[in-house]
């Protein structure tokens, strides 16, 4: 096992994020194209895989208090800095929100789904001035770009890098043993850059609690009227965190958080319900950075084979990420770690993704709540066994039973779940 090659998987897929990653990385192709350009264009055209399309049609923005694409790319245009990538729209203010509302009303802007693309993140933008366009591709990953030119002259090609970048391809295929055995003896300097990823998204839930966010869900179990139902609980309070941040992020407030493989909802499933757990534990700092690792580079071998857009809703991953920390804080040991995983598959597999939207949120409370209930099950040696469905003896196997289901299994799923949306 290469440390280093995981060091860097690390560091690649667990990255800061302000807002939504598919409107975010639509708006930083625009943002791209545009600076390619040199100039604000007159007309802009927007080509979609249906997965992107899906997961950015009802989500808010940030700072905009708007929803859905064309907010997002009238942002990229007017403000975005393709630097910061996912970061992209952190220096729109509310006077640049301002002028992207009066781009949307001059530019002609089209935005459209490509049906033939066999990518399931796949975002084409093309832009025109009065005499000169620029055109600008991101496939595979949310920031990877694969082609830009201007006035049809390629600046930058990596068509052979269509699914992932060069790094991506040479990284080792992982198992469970291997994410456990890194998280549990890595020299701890190694993930110390974790508890930005505590800070961020515990910050997030935080922000969340202070104004009307989305559903409110998280805001709603963390006041004192939750004690007259859910109780003043550890558990409660697992969730109230986990859904607040998700409150916040989906309804386009300007924080960032720590996503995972392209996801903040599932940075944020995969760290807040370890670090709630650990701090009202009291567990070390070296306890707690472990467990936030074995948490991530787990959601990050799961997606490995899942793939990053899917029918299957990413809480289901994420939570399983964070059932792993919990089980490790609760002083499991790979044994224990193995039923968590078992038990989260027999539970949660086949739950949809039908785009991102504030009620992302109830689906993150779900994933979380039967992380920790797998965790606790685990604890106890109890654990669901290859007579029952889909789960193997074999832990990877057991995996790799869930991710062909979510990737190949649930493809027709995802097509009717978009037509479904955009016939409403």
């Amino acid at each position: 096992m290469n440390y280093a090659q995981i060091d860097a998987l690390l560091h690649r897929e667990v990255i800061p994020a302000i807002g939504c990653t598919e409107p975010i990385a639509v708006s930083l192709c625009v943002a791209k194209a545009c600076e390619t350009l040199s100039s604000l264009p007159k007309r802009i055209e927007v080509l979609l895989s249906p997965n992107i399309y899906k997961n950015a049609m009802g989500v808010g923005i940030p700072n905009t208090g708007m929803t859905g694409l064309p907010i997002a790319v009238a942002l990229g245009a007017v403000a975005g800095r393709s630097e910061y990538e996912l970061e992209v729209l952190k220096d729109a203010d509310s006077a640049a929100v301002e002028r992207a509302k009066s781009y949307l009303e001059s530019a002609d802007i089209k935005i459209d789904i490509d049906r033939q693309t066999a990518q399931m993140l796949y975002i084409s933008v093309e832009v025109w001035s009065e005499d000169e366009s620029a055109k600008a591709i991101i496939e595979g990953t949310h920031t990877n770009f694969t082609e830009v030119s201007r006035n049809g002259q390629i600046l930058l090609s990596n068509q052979g890098e269509s699914g992932n970048n060069a790094a991506e391809q040479d990284e080792q295929p992982l198992t469970l043993r291997d994410v456990y055995e890194y998280a549990t003896t890595v020299d701890l300097e190694q993930i110390i850059w974790l508890k930005e990823a505590e800070k961020m998204n515990i910050g997030a839930a935080e922000v969340s609690f202070t104004g009307d966010y989305g559903h409110g869900l998280g805001r709603l179990m963390h006041t004192t009227a939750k004690e007259s139902i859910f109780g003043d609980t550890l558990f409660t309070k697992i969730l109230s965190y986990t859904s607040g941040a998700c409150d916040a992020r989906m309804s386009g407030a300007m924080v960032p958080v720590m996503s995972n493989s392209g996801s903040g909802n599932q940075g944020i499933s995969a760290t807040v319900p370890v670090v709630v757990f650990g701090r009202e534990k009291g567990v070390s700092e070296e306890k707690l950075l472990r467990a936030l690792a074995l948490s991530h580079l787990t959601v990050v071998y799961i997606k490995q084979s899942l793939g990053r857009l899917s029918a299957l809703c990413g809480c289901v991953v994420a939570a399983t990420g964070s059932s792993c920390g919990i089980t490790y804080l609760m002083g499991g040991e790979y044994r224990e770690v193995c039923f968590a995983v078992k038990n989260m598959v027999a539970n949660l597999t086949g739950m949809i993704c039908d785009g991102a939207k504030p009620s992302c949120s109830l689906k993150v409370t779900s994933g979380v709540s039967t992380a920790v209930l797998s965790a606790v099950l685990a604890i106890e040696q109890r654990h669901t066994t290859s007579l029952e469905g889909i789960i193997d003896d074999d832990v990877d196997k057991c995996i790799a039973n869930l991710t062909n289901i979510g990737r190949n299994g649930m493809r027709e799923t995802d097509k009717l779940i978009l037509k479904i949306m955009t016939d409403k």
